[in-house]
């Protein structure tokens, strides 16, 4: 059956009040208490019921908004699945939030959050987690979908996965594989990795069986060697049909092991096995979490693990969208989750009203029918890494990029600004006043017999066949950007984008540095969780009744 609606009190008894007095820190408890019956109100809780089906029997489950209101409590504390239960009854700020004060038990177990947590993301549901924390800005006039300033930019998450080199990973893979097979077959680890022919994996450290020389090349050569001999062999000794070959895990494990191989490992001259040069796209870099990449944040902070990516308001200080990424993913790809979480609040690129001030009577006032769900995107505020993204080589005449631009350089010659760009007579003049036709896009060249005779030549070009001038598919807009970074107005316009940053801050304090889960999906579970969390913040700071609160 489905779970009931959850009703707490919403008066605050004496014992709450006593509480809610003795929290110094952590103000976000008292938030959550003051006002969980306006965040969980019952049409967003019939929502979250809808995630169960309807069955005639059975125990009515744990109300959905009850364990939503631990997960982000979860989020906000940091505390693993183990200690929410534990906090349920030890801690009072807990029990408050939660409406089981004086309890002797949790109100749901360590196996029913996380049952939760897994429909949540398999329904898309922390989506509209973060979502509802819009509303209810919106419902208390902190924030309107009228003219958005979005702002975006990432920040890197390392992965929970250990990363590994080939040896040990192909090593790690074969170890997971007879761990099961020893465990369906009840033998020891040693004897069923004897058996298969991999001895050299059923230790806790793969080096250390091997126990080489590592400062040898040869022995590094050996070392790789005997790992595919042994991958060989337990792949042989499956297909004599031992008990437990079929099992998904052991195949999953030996698939891993063969990704491994394919990307990492060819052969020399000789015919024997060697490392790769190079590293192949998507190169897995963990068992454990398949998704981790190696990539870089700037040209020189390299990442082992993910991207998150944040986008901000900077009227309102909400967080509307998020997404994560691998950490070889260019930024640009990115735009596409952003994209597609705000048209489900009904986004539209382009700018119809004048943004309302955030706390005004016109920001709370009711839109009219036709702009009433439409999310209205006025001016976007981006990093350089986005500027190839969709969503700006796509974007609606009206709407405004705020980002600087790239940097214009050609040594000691002439740079592509001393070129005058007329896009009404689709020219490019040189600084010797030759004109010439351009097509955005295309590199122009200018003739050599024009350039030998220039007088500006020496400044202008060493090339024996003249200038050529390369025009990017979007120069309009990158030249727009750097006339308006020019002036006092555009380069404050640019320092407006640091808003985003002390959210990524804000978020990653909560989140921190290093994935707490294996996969994408999760982490992105775990970043949107932890935006709810930086808006319920936002909306306690920016809203009158609550000033109170966190004052």
């Amino acid at each position: 059956m489905r779970p009931q609606i959850w009703r707490p009190p919403t008066e605050l008894s004496a014992e709450e009040q006593a509480v809610e007095q003795r929290i110094r820190r952590a103000k976000l408890f008292v938030c959550l208490r003051e006002w969980r019956h306006e965040l969980f109100n019952e049409a967003f809780q019939t929502e979250l019921a809808g995630m169960y089906r309807d069955r005639p029997q059975g125990r009515p489950p744990v109300p959905p908004a009850q364990l939503a209101l631990a997960t982000i409590l979860q989020a906000y504390t940091g505390v693993s699945d183990d200690e929410v239960i534990e906090a349920c009854v030890m801690d009072r700020r807990w029990q408050l939030a939660l409406d089981c004060l004086e309890t002797g038990a949790a109100p749901f177990s360590k196996g029913t959050l996380v049952a939760f947590r897994k429909r949540l993301i398999s329904l898309d549901m922390d989506r509209r987690l973060l979502e509802r924390t819009l509303e209810v800005a919106r419902a208390r006039g902190g924030f309107s979908p009228r003219a958005l300033r979005l702002v975006l930019d990432s920040s890197p998450l390392w992965g929970a996965g250990r990363v590994e080199d080939t040896d040990n990973l192909v090593g790690h893979a074969l170890h997971k594989a007879l761990t099961v097979l020893a465990a369906l077959q009840e033998r020891e680890l040693g004897e069923v990795a004897v058996a298969a022919g991999a001895a050299c994996v059923s230790g806790t450290s793969l080096k250390a069986e091997l126990d080489l020389d590592w400062d040898d090349p040869t022995a590094r050569e050996a070392a790789l060697g005997t790992v595919l001999t042994a991958l060989s062999a337990v792949e042989q000794w499956l297909e004599a049909g031992p008990v437990g070959r079929t099992d998904p895990r052991v195949v999953q494990s030996l698939a891993t092991a063969q990704q491994v191989v394919s990307q990492d490992v060819t052969t020399n001259a000789a015919g024997t096995p060697t490392l790769r040069q190079g590293v192949a796209k998507d190169r897995r870099i963990s068992v454990e979490d398949g998704e981790m990449r190696h990539g870089r944040k700037s040209r020189s902070q390299l990442v082992d693990g993910m991207k998150r990516h944040v986008c901000h308001d900077q009227d309102s200080g909400l967080v509307p969208a998020v997404a994560i990424t691998a950490a070889n993913v260019p930024e640009a790809q990115a735009t596409a989750a952003i994209v597609a979480d705000l048209t489900c609040q009904g986004l539209v690129l382009a700018c119809a009203l004048p943004a309302p001030i955030a706390g005004t009577p016109e920001a709370a006032a009711p839109l009219p029918a036709e702009t009433e769900a439409a999310l209205t995107v006025a001016e976007l505020a981006i990093d350089r890494a986005y500027l190839s993204s969709p969503l700006v080589r796509d974007r609606p005449p009206e709407l405004t990029i705020v980002c600087k631009a790239w940097s214009v350089h050609n040594g000691t010659h002439f740079p592509k600004t001393a070129f005058v760009l007329d896009w009404e007579q689709q020219t490019l003049r040189c600084p010797h006043d030759i004109v010439m036709p351009l097509v955005v896009g295309q590199t122009v060249h200018f003739p050599t017999a024009t350039c030998a005779a220039c007088p500006l030549r020496a400044q202008c070009t060493a090339s024996p066949h003249g200038r050529s001038v390369a025009i990017h598919p979007d120069e309009p807009l990158l030249a727009e950007l750097r006339q308006r970074q020019q002036s006092a107005m555009g380069r404050a316009k640019l320092r407006e984008r640091t808003a985003v940053e002390h959210d990524l801050a804000h978020i990653g304090f909560w989140q921190g540095d290093r994935a707490r889960y294996w996969g994408l999906r999760k982490n992105l579970f775990d970043l949107r969780r932890c935006a709810v969390v930086n808006n319920l913040h936002v909306i306690a700071r920016r809203c009158a009744p609550l000033l109170r609160l966190v004052a």
